[in-house]
Parts: structure tokens; C-alpha cells; sequence
């Protein structure tokens, strides 16, 4: 197993090993790959992890011991082969089964090529035949290779239908969406800039487009050139949701890797503040970088944490966003191996976000605006840390809003899913101080 093999078994070692998020231990293993090894590496960990439960129901009906018993180490190579032979056509059996056999020996556990060798043979074989899913919730679970605990509270919120379409989309493919940046060229200038690209319009969302064959973002021109940014439509809907305007002054109080900051800045046409806090210095030195390629002046990053109050910015912001740190849940499809988060260490967050949000509401002026957001799509997150809010501060109401392409105006809060709108799953929640 060389190139793209071993970058994708280096990653996945990496997640499990180190707890290392999956795109970044993707990223550091496929340093110095080609383009297409690249792919292939990133095709294989994403694979395997969206798929490592139903993976392993069939390597452990293949195996004469049990599947989850073996050395960590034994177990992805098995996966790793697993997924080529039910999922990569255009790999040869054999092929996928005798590099799996190699990287075992080159990994100094030979005693275990026999076994990898027995079982991804006998996958190969009966593949055709493979034991039957089960019925019931627990099968869906097993389908779609997320915890039975978020299955159940899908379904729950959405109903099987629906909750199903939300789990097969965690495991497509997702085209990379950017925004424009018009304060660097126009829209015919980033299409003209990205034609070894497949760039198309969003379906609602003005100003945002579809990516994809651009292989390394950061290589492209365009993209050094501070013509586009990456980022998802629902990321985009929060920022306009909040209508920022020319001169206002605005804090993003968990501002990194900086996205909202710099949407909003566009659509203040850079003019203005905008202060961008982190927690982690080094955060702060790629919003800067972020910014400065993007040719915005009206960002300052700044050192602070959300929940510790800062009395010279009490009453001083026309717009405060809070994009607080969450469970990820709604964005499992770009980010797979969120679904395996421990669901007692998620359990803290709303404590986190609930002293985020009080804190931060002292800094937004009267008549000024409030935006509450999430990556995710559960209520104790999300509707029921803003309702509570509310309910403790009268000074604040939520005030409704309309996202361009979508039909009707909110509430004042809404859910985007990527099975309705074509989004991330995101919350958006939008209050104005009396």
C-alpha cells in the first residue's frame, strides 16, 4: 500500500491514535502527493469512515474470530481493504486484498497476514451474498454507519423518512461551495479564473457556487487572489440574516477560522470594524492571513474569550454574532467522523453556549442586533438555548428575517438541513436589543 493507501491509513491512525479531527490528519498525510493520489487518499479515509460500522458487520461475518477483538491496526487495514472490494469498482479484488496483505507485513504484524488475507478473500467471494441489514432503527443505524443514540433523536425530530435522507446525504460526496468576493473582481472574473474548475450557481443563495475538480484550493489563482472564500450557504445565510451595514461596527466573538467575519465585511463593502476574537493566538494569525488575502481592512483580530466580559465593549456593537462552539452534528457530511463524538462530552456544550450568549448581549447597543448560530441541528443547542435566553432578558425579542431564494420570511430563527435546503445543517436565530 504507497501513495494514496498509505496517506489514508496514516489519517485514520491519526484519528484514532491521536484525536486528531479527520480532514486535518488527511491533510498532514497527504503532504507531498500528487493530485491524484491525493483523491484517492481522501476517497478512502472519508470512505471508511462514514461507512465503519456496516464495514465492520461484514468483515466480523467474514472472520473466524471476532472483528472487533483484533489489533486496532489489523482492523483499518481491513477496512481500508473492505471498502475497496464493496465500493471501488475500478479496483481489481485481488489487487485491494494483496496490498492489504503487504501493508500488514510492511507494518511488522506478519503473524496477522494470513488472517487479513483469509478474511478480505472470503469479502470478495460472498460479497454478492453479504448477511442481511436488520430491521428497525438499529438497522438504520448500521446502514448508514451512525450511533444508534443520533438516529434515534433524528428520527425523532424529522420522522424515518426524512431523518433517513439526512443520514445518506452524511455519506455523499459534497461539492465545495465559496462565496465571491466582489470587492476583488466580479463574477465573470472568478469563473474565468477557475475554468480548470467546475464552478455552477447555487441553487438559492446569491453569490455562492458550487466547486468542484479544483483539486488544491490554496493553489488556485483565484483563490490567492482573494477572489473567493470558502464557505457553506447556510454560513452565508447567517451573516445576512444579521443585514450588517456600511459603517457599522460589529464583534464576531468566536470569530476563527474567520468565514463570518469576512462576509460580513464584504457586505459592509469594508467599511466599518469588525473585531474578530479566538481564544488561540494562532487562530487569530489566520484570520489576519484570511483577511489580508481577501483585501479587507476593517477586520482586527483580538484575543478574548466569549465567556469572560470585557466592560469597555458594553453597549458598543451594532451587531454581535455568535457562532458558538457546538456539537457539529449538522456538518457530519463534511467533517464524517464527528458522528463518533462522545455524546457525554456534548452533553456541556449548552452550558458553554448559554454563557457565551449572556455575556455577549452586553456588548450589542440599543437597537442593535443579536445573532445566535450553530453547526448543529439539536434543540437543546439551538432553539432552547435562544428561548431561554429571551425569557431572562427582556431588553431582547427576536426579530424576522428573510434569506434571499428562500421563500417566506422566519420567526426569527430557523433551521437550514442539508436534506431540505441543500445546506449544512445550521440554526440561525436573529434578536434585536429594544
Amino acid at each position: 500500500m504507497g501513495g494514496g493507501r498509505e496517506a489514508a491509513l496514516e489519517a485514520l491512525t491519526a484519528c484514532r491514535r491521536l484525536d486528531t479531527w479527520s480532514d486535518n490528519s488527511l491533510k498532514a498525510a497527504s503532504r507531498g502527493l500528487d493530485r491524484r493520489e491525493a483523491a484517492l487518499a481522501a476517497r478512502l479515509a472519508y470512505g471508511v469512515l462514514q461507512n465503519r460500522a456496516l464495514l465492520d458487520f461484514y468483515l466480523d461475518s467474514c472472520c473466524d474470530q471476532s472483528f472487533a477483538k483484533l489489533e486496532p491496526f489489523v482492523r483499518d487495514v481491513l477496512r481500508l481493504g473492505a471498502y475497496q472490494i464493496l465500493y471501488m469498482d475500478r479496483v481489481p479484488d485481488s489487487a485491494a486484498v494483496d496490498e492489504a496483505v503487504e501493508t500488514v507485513k510492511r507494518g511488522k504484524r506478519k503473524r496477522a497476514a494470513g488472517l487479513v488475507n483469509a478474511v478480505l478473500r472470503r469479502l470478495s467471494r460472498e460479497k454478492g451474498g453479504l448477511p442481511a441489514i436488520p430491521s428497525g432503527l438499529e438497522g438504520l443505524a448500521l446502514q448508514y454507519s451512525h450511533p444508534q443514540w443520533l438516529v434515534e433523536r433524528l428520527v425523532g425530530l424529522l420522522g424515518r423518512d426524512e431523518a433517513e435522507a439526512f443520514l445518506r446525504l452524511d455519506n455523499e460526496s459534497v461539492p465545495t461551495t465559496i462565496q465571491h468576493n466582489p470587492l476583488r473582481g466580479t463574477a465573470a472574473e472568478l469563473a474565468a479564473s477557475l475554468e480548470t474548475a467546475s464552478i455552477t450557481p447555487h441553487s438559492w443563495m446569491p453569490g455562492c457556487y458550487l466547486l468542484s475538480g479544483g483539486g488544491d484550493l490554496a493553489a488556485l489563482p483565484a483563490f490567492q487572489e482573494g477572489l473567493f472564500q470558502v464557505q457553506d450557504a447556510a454560513a452565508r445565510a447567517a451573516v445576512l440574516a444579521a443585514e450588517p451595514k456600511p459603517g457599522w461596527r460589529v464583534l464576531d466573538v468566536c470569530a476563527a477560522p474567520g468565514g463570518k467575519s469576512f462576509t460580513a465585511a464584504i457586505e459592509m463593502e469594508d467599511q466599518g470594524e469588525i473585531i474578530a476574537c479566538d481564544i488561540h493566538q494562532h487562530k487569530l494569525a489566520l484570520i489576519e492571513k484570511g483577511a489580508e488575502r481577501l483585501g479587507l481592512q476593517c477586520i482586527r483580530p483580538v484575543l478574548a474569550d466569549g465567556r469572560q466580559e470585557r466592560a469597555e465593549w458594553a453597549d458598543g456593537f451594532d451587531l454581535v454574532l455568535c457562532d458558538v462552539p457546538c456539537s457539529g452534528l449538522g456538518i457530519i457530511r463534511k467533517k464524517p467522523d464527528i458522528r463518533y463524538k462522545d455524546p457525554q462530552v456534548l452533553a456541556g456544550l449548552p452550558a458553554v453556549q448559554r454563557a457565551i450568549l449572556d455575556n455577549a448581549s452586553r456588548y450589542v447597543r440599543p437597537g442593535g442586533v443579536l445573532l445566535y448560530a450553530t453547526c448543529t441541528i439539536l434543540p437543546e443547542e439551538n432553539g432552547e438555548i435562544t428561548d431561554g435566553f429571551l425569557a431572562c432578558h427582556g431588553e431582547f425579542q427576536k426579530e424576522p428575517f428573510s434569506l434571499p431564494g428562500l421563500e417566506g420570511e422566519t420567526d426569527g430563527s430557523m433551521c437550514l438541513w442539508p436534506q431540505r435546503h441543500g445546506t449544512d445543517g445550521f440554526y440561525i436565530c436573529k434578536m434585536r436589543r429594544l
